[in-house]
């Protein structure tokens, strides 16, 4: 991977603060151009390190007002592909990770609310051949949610 130097960080820590802020305004904070600017965020969106941009939605606008965390045991690990492919059809599954520890999956589930959720758990996830066990942890309060430093880690 490319260098990346310290107007790339300022610059990404500007946008991580707010997607949405004109690069003129970017620009004006970093003392270059606009074009500067365009140039530099287009080199990092080619390199990955930007991967995404976009609104987030809040889910409990939505009527999803529970979160929750389910903990996936599988027969083998090697179903894990045949099985990330069947939870990618559950649209209220917005987060998969191949782990380690007690579990081969950890997903982050939205639902409306436990009878919703139960209905996942029992009749979509638990369901998927390979599957062998839950656990469910519901999210009591999002305390924290942040990108990583911008700053650290030169």
């Amino acid at each position: 991977m490319e260098k990346i130097d310290s107007l790339d960080r300022q610059i990404l820590e500007i946008i991580s603060q707010n997607a949405r802020i004109p690069f003129k305004d970017v620009a004006a904070e970093c003392g270059v151009s606009r074009a500067a600017i365009h140039q530099r965020v287009q080199r990092l969106i080619d390199l990955g390190v930007i991967i995404g941009s976009g609104y987030h939605v809040n889910p409990k606008s939505l009527g999803y007002r529970t979160c929750t965390y389910v903990g996936i045991k599988l027969e083998k690990g090697s179903m894990y592909k045949a099985v990330v492919n069947e939870l990618k059809k559950i649209p209220e599954i917005v987060e998969c990770h191949f782990t380690t520890g007690a579990y081969t999956m950890l997903t982050k589930v939205y639902s409306r609310d436990n009878e919703h959720l139960m209905d996942i758990l029992n009749s979509r996830i638990q369901e998927i051949p390979g599957v062998t066990a839950t656990e469910t942890m519901i999210s009591l309060e999002q305390s924290i949610k942040k990108e990583i430093p911008i700053q650290t880690g030169k």
